[in-house]
C-alpha cells in the first residue's frame, strides 16, 4: 500500500543458517530458566520453523512479518502490535500462539506450539525482546500517494496558443490550466454559451432556482450591450441572494447524510434537527470561512455555535429503546454510533474512508486500527440525542428567545407574591412556589402509581442547577425505595439521567400508604421550584408520534425542614389547583398567558434540538476486529499518524478540549486533505464531476485527478489567496473564480472531434450538460406557478402522518398549499419515498452521497405527467399565463414557455400547442413542458 518502510534494514537473515544447525538448536532450546533467552539460539529457530514461511520477507499473510522486530512491533492487518517488549500480555503474537481466539489460532490447521516454546517466546518478550542488529530499527508509516503529500502551489502554465508565460489579468488561472491540458489532446474550448442559457445555468448552479422571465430578458439585453460587465453583475447579485445558502446547504447535507429521522427499525423523528440545517444555510450565505465552518461543526459548543454539532450526529443510529438493556447490545450500539461519526468526518472533510480501519488496518491507505480508535477517542463525549444548543448573543433564535423570556418573567412577577403555580414545559412540569431556605425537602404524592425519570429541585441562583442531583452530594430516600418489582429504584430519580430508567411505583390504591421522596442537601439551599418528568429524553429527541410520553398532573404536597429539624408544609399542586385558582379569574388568565408564551418560546426561541448531547468521555481501547467484547490497548485522543495527528492529549482531557484540538489539526493550512477535498467538491457541483471523480475518497482506491496541477493550485489559492483582497477559505471567492472562467461560460453543445477524443467531457472542451436535482425540478415548477414560498429557514414542512413508534411513515400530503416551500425544507426522512421526487434520485440519507446518481426511469415521466402535484401546479401555471396575457390564448401559450423554460416558443411549437390549448387544455401544454429535458437539464 505504499505504506511501511524500515529506516534500518540490517537484521538477522535466517536463510543463511544450515538446516542441520536449526535442528540442533531446536533440540537444545529448553535452556535453564535462569539464563537470559537468546534470540538467535532460542527464538529465531522457532520463528523460522513455524512462522516465517507465511510471515516473512517474501510473503506476509494478514500483512504480518515475523522476521523483523519493527514489523512485529507495528503488527499486521489486525492493527495490534505482535510484539510489545516487556509485555507478553499485550503482544498479539502470544494471543494467537496460545490459541486464545480459535478464529485466529496460529499456526492454522495445526496443533498449538509446544508449551516450552510458548514459554520461551513469553520470557523473551518479558526480558525486552532483544534482537541483535535490529534494536535501533524503526518502522514508520509513510506513503507516496499524491493526496497525502503537502500541497505545493504549481506555476500557472504558459498560454497554449502563444507560448507566453501566464500573467495575472490576461487569463484566469483556471482557464490556463484547462487550455494547456486541452492543447495536449488537440482540443480547445467550445464557443461561448448563448446568454439566455448562460444565465439559467448560472442561476441554478448558484441558487438552485432558475431566473424569472424578467430577469432573463434583462440579462440578455444588458449582455448584448456589455457582456462581461453584465455577467459579473449577475454573479454578484446571485451571490447576495439568500437562496445561495439554501443551494449549497443542500450539497453539504447530502455528503453528511443529514436527515430528520434516525433510520432504524423505528425510524423515529429527530426533534428540531432543522436548526442544524438552518445553521448550514446561514454559514454559506455569510460566506463563513470554511476552516471556521468545519471547526464549529466539531466544537461549536465552545464557539457560540452549538447547533453546528448536529453535523456529528447527522448519520443514522439505533435509539436506546430499540437496543434494549443487554450490556453487550448496549456496548455494540455505542460502538456503531461512534463509527457513524467516523464515517461522517472521514468522508466529508478528510476524503478518507476512515471507517475501513474499524476492524483492521486499512487495506489501501495508511490508516491503522489504532488511528481509527484514537479518532473515536476524540468524540467520546458525543452521544446521539438532543440538548439546548449553545448560541452566540447575536443568534436569531437566542435574540427572539430573550424577548419571550422577558415577557414570561413579567407575567410571573404578577403571580409570585400570591403563592405557587404550575407550568407545563412539555418535557416536564415545573411548580413555582415562594422561595425558602432549607436543608431538606420532602414530596408526598397523593396517587399510588408514579413514573418519574427525574425530580429536580431548583433555586433562584443558577436557573437550571438541580440541587437534588446526587452529584451535588444530595442524598435521596423514600418509599418504595426499590420501586415496582424491585426493578425501578428510587436512586434513578436524582441520577441526572433522563429517559426510560425511572423510579416507578405501583401501590394498592385501597391502602393508605402513598409514595414519598425526601432529599437531604449537603447544607442549606434556597429553593423555589420543582421539575417533574417521566421520559424527558424521549420528549426532547423525537416527535410526531401518536403515543407520546405523557406526564400525568401528579397531585402532591411538599414539606421543608425547619432549623429545629421538624417538617413544615410549604407547597403542593393540590393547593395550587384547588385553593389559589378558585374564583380567581385574573390569576387563571395570567397563568394562561405564561403558558401561551411557553408554547411560543418552544417554536420561536432556543429549544432542545437533535444536535448531539454530551456524556462523560471514557478511556478508549482498540477493539479487536471491531468487537467491544475484545478491548485491547488504551489509545489517546489523536488523528491518524500519517498526517502527524498527535494532539498532545491523554485520556484525562475533557471532551470539548479533545474536539477543539482535533478541529484545529483538521483545518491547519498544512493539512494535505482538507482544502483539496473542499475545492474538489465545489468543482464537482459547478462542472458536474470533480477533478477527483471520487469526491469522498482521495485514497488509493479512489480515482486519480484529471487535472492534478489545477487541483493543487486551487487548494493553495483557497487557503492562501494570491490577491490580498480575497479572504482565505472563502467558498464564494472560490466559486467566483470558477463561474467567471471561460470554461464555465462556454457552450454545452457537442461536436464530433470533442466526442472522439474525450466523450465524457472530463477535459472540459464544452460545459458538460447534466440533469438537475429533484429539488431544482420541484422548485422550478412552483416558481413558474408563482406559488413558491421563499421564506428562509424554520421548521420543515410536513408531508407525513403521525405514527406509532414502530410503524412506518406514510405520506399524506405531498402537494397541498402547506408544502409550497423549497424542497430543502421538506421533512428529510430516511427510507421514505415522497411518492414524487424520490424517483429523481433524491438520497435516502443512509449512505454518504457526495455525488447523486442519475437514473432514467418511466416513473419519472409518470410523476411529472400525472402526479397530484404536477396536475395542480399545471392548472396554476395555465391560470397565471392567461391572467398575465389578458386571456389571449396565443400569448398565454408563449407565456407558459417563458415561465417554465425561460424562452419564447418557436413558431412550430406555438402551432402545435395552440391545437391543444384551443380545446381548453392549456394545463396539458404545461405538463408537456414540465416533462421536457429542457426543464430537467442544466444547459
Amino acid at each position: 500500500m505504499g505504506g511501511c518502510t524500515m529506516k534500518d534494514h540490517t537484521f538477522f537473515s535466517h536463510s543463511a543458517i544450515p538446516a542441520i544447525f536449526l535442528v540442533v538448536v531446536a533440540c537444545t532450546a529448553n535452556v535453564s530458566s535462569a539464563e537470559k533467552v537468546d534470540y538467535e539460539n532460542d527464538i529465531a529457530p522457532i520463528f523460522e520453523d513455524r512462522c516465517v514461511y507465511c510471515h516473512g520477507e517474501d510473503e506476509q499473510e494478514s500483512g504480518l512479518r515475523l522476521d523483523s522486530r519493527p514489523h512485529m512491533m507495528r503488527g499486521g492487518d489486525s492493527g495490534l502490535p505482535a510484539l510489545v517488549p516487556g509485555h507478553p500480555e499485550k503482544s498479539y503474537v502470544m494471543n494467537v500462539i496460545q490459541h486464545l481466539d480459535e478464529e485466529m489460532a496460529m499456526p492454522p490447521d495445526d496443533d498449538q506450539l509446544p508449551k516450552e516454546e510458548i514459554e520461551m517466546i513469553s520470557r523473551w518478550i518479558t526480558e525486552g525482546a532483544e534482537w541483535p542488529g535490529q534494536m535501533d530499527a524503526v518502522l514508520e508509516f509513510e506513503s507516496d500517494h499524491w493526496a497525502f503529500q503537502p500541497i505545493v502551489r504549481p506555476d500557472v502554465p504558459a498560454l497554449a496558443d502563444t507560448g507566453e508565460q501566464y500573467k495575472p489579468g490576461t487569463l484566469l488561472p483556471v482557464d490556463a490550466f484547462l487550455r494547456s491540458r486541452l492543447a495536449e489532446h488537440g482540443l480547445e474550448y467550445s464557443d461561448p454559451a448563448d446568454p439566455r442559457l448562460l444565465i439559467r445555468r448560472l442561476a441554478i448552479v448558484l441558487t438552485g432556482l432558475p431566473p424569472t422571465p424578467e430577469e432573463t430578458e434583462t440579462f440578455v439585453r444588458e449582455f448584448a450591450a456589455n457582456g462581461d460587465a453584465a455577467y459579473e453583475r449577475a454573479v454578484d447579485r446571485l451571490f447576495q441572494s439568500p437562496h445561495f445558502g439554501e443551494r449549497w446547504a443542500q450539497h453539504w447535507l447530502d455528503v453528511i447524510r443529514w436527515s430528520e429521522t434516525n433510520g432504524s427499525e423505528a425510524n423515529l423523528y429527530r426533534k428540531n434537527a432543522w436548526v442544524y440545517r438552518d445553521y448550514v444555510v446561514r454559514s454559506f450565505n455569510e460566506d463563513k470561512p470554511y476552516d471556521q465552518f468545519v471547526q464549529e461543526q466539531i466544537a461549536g459548543d465552545s464557539m457560540g455555535a452549538g447547533e453546528a454539532t448536529g453535523y456529528l450526529v447527522a448519520g443514522p443510529h439505533v435509539p436506546a429503546a430499540t437496543v434494549g438493556r443487554e450490556p453487550t447490545a448496549i456496548r455494540q450500539a455505542r460502538a456503531d454510533r461512534l463509527d457513524e461519526i467516523m464515517q461522517t468526518v472521514g468522508a466529508s472533510v478528510m476524503g478518507v474512508t476512515v471507517g475501513c480501519a474499524r476492524c483492521h488496518n486499512h487495506k489501501f491507505d495508511p490508516v491503522s486500527i489504532q488511528d481509527y480508535y484514537s479518532m473515536t477517542a476524540v468524540f467520546q463525549d458525543i452521544e446521539f440525542g438532543s440538548r439546548h444548543p449553545e448560541f452566540s448573543e447575536d443568534h436569531p433564535l437566542r435574540k427572539r428567545g430573550k424577548e419571550l423570556w422577558q415577557r414570561i418573567q413579567t407575567q410571573r412577577d404578577k403571580l409570585r407574591d400570591a403563592g405557587g403555580w404550575e407550568e407545563n414545559w412539555g418535557a416536564y412540569r415545573e411548580l413555582h412556589f415562594p422561595a425558602v431556605t432549607t436543608t431538606a425537602v420532602r414530596i408526598r404524592f397523593k396517587t399510588p402509581n408514579l413514573g418519574l425519570d427525574e425530580l429536580e429541585v431548583l433555586g433562584p441562583h443558577g436557573l437550571n442547577r438541580n440541587l437534588a442531583d446526587a452529584r451535588e452530594g444530595t442524598e435521596v430516600t423514600g418509599f418504595p425505595e426499590e420501586g415496582t418489582d424491585g426493578r425501578n429504584p428510587i436512586e434513578r430519580i436524582n441520577d441526572g439521567e433522563y429517559g426510560t430508567m425511572a423510579w416507578r411505583t405501583k401501590l394498592d390504591a385501597k391502602k393508605e400508604e402513598r409514595p414519598w421522596v425526601e432529599f437531604q442537601f449537603q447544607g442549606p439551599q434556597t429553593v423555589n421550584r420543582l421539575r417533574l418528568s417521566n421520559n424527558r429524553e424521549y420528549f426532547y429527541d423525537t416527535d410526531y408520534l401518536n403515543k407520546k410520553p405523557y406526564l400525568p398532573k401528579y397531585q402532591f404536597d411538599m414539606d421543608i425542614m425547619k432549623e429545629d429539624e421538624t417538617w413544615q408544609s410549604w407547597a403542593g399542586t393540590w393547593a395550587v389547583n384547588s385553593k389559589l385558582l378558585k374564583n380567581n379569574a385574573e390569576r387563571k388568565q395570567t397563568i394562561a398567558n405564561i403558558q401561551g408564551l411557553i408554547d411560543q418560546l418552544s417554536e420561536e426561541g432556543p429549544q432542545p434540538s437533535f444536535v448531539g448531547r454530551f456524556v462523560e468521555p471514557v478511556v478508549t481501547h482498540v477493539l479487536l476486529r471491531g468487537s467491544p467484547e475484545s478491548p485491547h490497548d488504551e489509545v489517546m485522543p489523536a488523528a491518524p499518524e500519517i498526517f502527524d495527528g498527535d494532539l498532545g492529549l491523554d485520556s484525562s482531557a475533557s471532551g470539548p478540549e479533545r474536539r477543539r484540538e482535533f478541529a484545529k489539526w483538521l483545518t491547519s493550512p498544512e493539512h494535505p486533505l482538507t482544502a483539496r477535498v473542499m475545492v474538489n467538491r465545489v468543482w464537482h457541483h459547478v462542472f458536474g464531476s470533480g477533478i477527483v471523480p471520487t469526491t469522498s475518497d482521495f485514497g488509493r482506491a479512489g480515482a486519480p485527478p484529471t487535472h492534478p496541477e489545477l487541483l493543487e493550485w486551487l487548494a493553495d489559492e483557497f487557503v492562501s489567496p494570491a490577491d490580498a483582497d480575497n479572504p482565505a477559505w472563502s467558498v464564494k471567492s472560490l466559486l467566483r473564480m470558477l463561474v467567471m472562467s471561460d470554461a464555465f461560460r462556454q457552450s454545452s453543445l457537442p461536436h464530433e472531434e470533442g466526442l472522439k477524443r474525450d466523450a465524457g467531457s472530463a477535459l472540459l472542451w464544452r460545459f458538460p450538460p447534466r440533469r438537475v436535482e429533484a429539488e431544482v425540478i420541484r422548485d422550478s415548477i412552483l416558481m413558474a406557478s408563482g406559488t413558491l414560498d421563499l421564506q428562509i429557514g424554520g421548521r420543515s414542512y410536513r408531508i407525513h402522518n403521525e405514527k406509532a413508534t414502530y410503524a412506518q411513515w406514510e405520506v399524506i400530503n405531498n402537494h397541498g398549499k402547506e408544502t409550497w416551500r423549497r424542497m430543502l425544507y421538506q421533512e428529510r426522512m430516511r427510507r421514505v419515498d415522497d411518492q414524487i421526487f424520490t424517483a429523481f434520485d433524491f438520497p435516502d440519507c443512509g449512505q454518504v452521497r457526495a455525488k447523486r446518481p442519475v437514473s432514467t426511469t418511466p416513473l419519472q415521466a409518470l410523476n411529472l405527467m400525472n402526479s397530484d402535484f404536477v396536475l395542480e401546479q399545471s392548472d396554476l401555471i395555465a391560470e397565471r399565463a392567461l391572467r398575465e396575457s389578458n386571456d389571449e390564448l396565443e400569448l398565454a401559450v408563449d407565456r407558459c414557455f417563458e415561465l417554465l423554460l425561460d424562452r419564447s416558443s418557436t413558431e412550430a411549437e406555438r402551432t402545435a400547442c395552440m391545437n391543444i390549448a384551443r380545446d381548453g387544455e392549456l394545463a396539458l401544454v404545461c405538463r408537456a413542458l414540465i416533462n421536457s429535458n429542457e426543464l430537467a437539464f442544466l444547459p
